[in-house]
């Protein structure tokens, strides 16, 4: 087996990606409503949106110095961010505009408004970086962005580089950003957190003390790794993962990419602005590619998300990181019946066109709007108890076992808090 689709395999378990070139669509329809007004009963309650107008305004930041690629030459590196925050004034609706993995370009309509002034605040708000998979795009989980931002967050998410829909041709060249992949999450994570602290729009009114991150998939390996999981490639994995063939240069990369917090070379230099992390469907566990030592010394909350039925990332994979992790406030919630496609927005209408398309976005067995809710309630609920030190909000973090509540001597369970009664079907939490 060729060493490309070796490593294809390895990551996306065997799955057939695609059986036909890509037909790239350069068109744009009129922006699309991608959620349904279901009544607030049937969703969990802290996936109300809160009380502040949101803003967001797009912008683009850089790393001050060169930095070195994997294949150790100094580059420039730029990103580019969606950054969601608290508002003085309303206006007309944003649009955000991306394209599928085959290049089907679409625009959806969200609830903010689009470079209005940010509302003022004396404390400052706190930062919380969002982070997508391989592949994907800044507005991904665009609805996580404007849902903290309406609570009181000023929410930055990432287009890194080398890794989104745009710049990865998967008919063609499907790997070619996953090594620069591997190398930057984490990295370009820290970058954005220091990039809001220094934006003149707005940096008078962010407390970037108190940060949390968000991670999916690969964004998740990144998020692991920025809270203080080493990274623990060896000769083969390095080699696999970045598609070398020539021993030396895998020892070369294995080296680069064996680092901590951002590109640090321990654990013990996590930022200690980071308060929690919201891993979901972290990829990397299955590989075992992180250091144990260093994730039991985790001393920052991490909130796993995973679906038991995860054939990307693997569900063993990611037990294995939550029972390594040593942060006694960690939390492992499985969503039953659930594959990897945990986080995303739910489908254009372009996706539907092909499985390749639709098939990073949809769940066989979810309602993806549901899922998005669930994802809202307790990334709200973690990033308040935590970052903001709201502990009246902890105890919707504190629910644990299966939400089914199934009958015991006779008698139903109480639902989960932040749950109506019989809406909390699918979902177990684990803890400490």
């Amino acid at each position: 087996m060729p060493i490309i689709m070796k490593t294809l395999s390895l990551l996306f378990g065997g799955v057939a990606l695609f059986s036909a070139t890509a037909v790239i669509s350069t068109s744009v329809s009129a922006a699309q409503t991608l959620y349904k007004p279901f009544p607030a009963d049937v969703m969990p309650s802290l996936s109300e949106s809160g009380e502040h107008t949101v803003g967001v305004r797009t912008i683009e930041v850089a790393y001050a110095d060169k930095v070195k690629d994997i294949a150790g030459n100094d580059v420039e590196r730029k990103l580019t961010l969606e950054v969601w925050y608290p508002a003085s004034s309303a206006a007309k609706s944003a649009t955000y505009v991306n394209e599928t993995r085959s290049g089907q370009v679409f625009e959806i309509e969200g609830d903010a408004s689009r470079d209005v002034p940010i509302a003022k605040s004396d404390s400052g708000y706190p930062v919380i970086v969002i982070s997508h998979g391989y592949t994907g795009y800044r507005t991904l989980m665009f609805y996580l962005g404007e849902h903290l931002a309406s609570h009181g967050y000023v929410v930055a998410a990432i287009d890194h580089t080398d890794s989104t829909n745009k710049d990865v041709n998967f008919a063609e060249n499907p790997y070619s950003g996953f090594p620069s992949t591997l190398l930057n999450r984490s990295r370009d994570q820290v970058l954005t957190l220091n990039s809001i602290s220094d934006n003149e729009f707005f940096k008078d009114n962010v407390d970037a003390s108190k940060a949390g991150v968000i991670g999916y998939s690969m964004g998740g390996y990144g998020a692991v790794s920025t809270v203080g999981g080493c990274y623990a490639f060896n000769d083969q994995t390095a080699a696999t993962f970045t598609g070398t063939q020539d021993p030396k240069v895998a020892a070369l990369i294995k080296d680069a990419l064996n680092t901590c917090a951002g590109g640090e070379e321990s654990s013990k230099d996590v930022l200690p602005a980071w308060k929690a992390a919201l891993a979901l469907a972290p990829w990397g566990g299955q590989h075992q590619l992180f250091d144990v030592e260093s994730l039991n010394n985790i001393k920052v909350p991490v909130l796993y998300v995973a679906g038991d039925n995860d054939d990307i990332s693997g569900y063993n994979g990611i037990k294995w990181l939550f029972e390594n992790t040593g942060s006694e406030g960690s939390k492992l919630l499985t969503v039953k019946n659930a594959r990897h496609n945990v986080a995303p927005h739910p489908a254009p209408k372009e996706a539907y066109g092909s499985e390749f398309d639709l098939g990073s976005y949809i769940e066989p067995a979810w309602e993806v709007q549901k899922l998005n809710a669930i994802n809202e309630h307790f990334a709200l609920a973690l990033m308040n108890c935590h970052v903001k030190g709201l502990k009246d909000d902890c105890e919707y973090l504190n629910v644990s076992g299966s939400s089914a509540q199934i009958p015991v001597g006779g008698k139903k369970p109480e639902p989960w808090k932040g749950f109506d009664d019989r809406w909390a079907l699918g979902l177990e939490m684990d803890g400490k």
